[in-house]
């Protein structure tokens, strides 16, 4: 974390596909990449991942490791069904939408419809654009909407949130209901840079002390909530991943 006076810059600043660890060793994160994931790396992936790598807003894209946990996840569970909570450019959509079975589909929310189009030609060519089901707006109200059916409740296989983390909370309320009983929820960026496990008169950006006050709010719930098992991993910027137990 770069520190600009006295206050640490946007701690995700200079963050990118190849560097999006909490590991201390730079050198074992790219032994655990070059070793075990990129060589996995599905072209189309990777194509993506370096397009949105040079992008402004580049490090808010999974790292390759994580996308790598996120298509296992769905192949060890069998997930048919998914929601996507939060798309950017694609690249996660890409890893869920190749790991789904053929007549699999992730319905996929996002506010920013411009990032997605920048992925959507590679989701195309990689021929899964038929799993994809883009909706575009809030994911409050597109959640809700998808709870007025009730034929959707308890419809879904697996549902993976990276998006704004003050709602996280809230998307957990709704999942849980989308989501059927041993069902996967997943969230990403729980521990944001570490900064959950700073003193609280840590100087950060405004930005960082909102996020990682509600990420605390939110990892503090998940813990105590009998209705899901969780495991935290300190994959990426953190991974939680929750199994609906009722």
């Amino acid at each position: 974390m770069a520190a600009v006076g006295d206050t640490i810059a946007q701690v995700h600043s200079g963050i990118d596909s190849s560097n999006k660890t909490l590991l201390k060793s730079e050198a074992l994160y790219k032994y655990v990449l070059d070793t075990s994931v990129l060589p996995h790396e599905p072209e189309c992936m990777r194509e993506l991942r370096l397009v949105t790598d040079s992008h402004p807003w580049g490090f808010m894209q999974s790292s390759p490791d994580e996308a790598q946990l996120l298509r296992m996840l769905i192949k060890l569970t069998g997930a048919r069904n998914t929601l996507e909570v939060g798309v950017f450019t694609g690249y996660s959509l890409l890893a869920t939408a190749l790991a789904l079975p053929d007549d699999g589909k992730v319905i996929a929310i996002d506010v920013d419809q411009e990032y997605y189009d920048i992925g959507k030609p590679f989701i195309e060519k990689a021929g899964v654009a038929h799993k994809v089901d883009f909706r575009h707006g809030p994911a409050l109200e597109h959640l809700d909407a998808l709870l007025a059916d009730e034929s959707n409740v308890g419809a879904f296989d697996f549902a993976f949130v990276d998006a704004d983390k003050p709602n996280y909370v809230k998307y957990h309320e709704q999942l849980l209901r989308l989501v059927r009983v041993g069902g996967t929820i997943v969230y990403d960026n729980t521990l944001w840079a570490g900064t959950v496990a700073l003193p609280p008169d840590t100087p950060l950006s405004d930005l960082d002390r909102r996020f990682s006050a509600a990420i605390k709010d939110l990892n503090a719930r998940l813990s105590a909530d009998e209705r899901v098992e969780v495991c935290q991993l300190a994959i990426a910027d953190g991974v939680t991943i929750c199994r609906r137990l009722v």
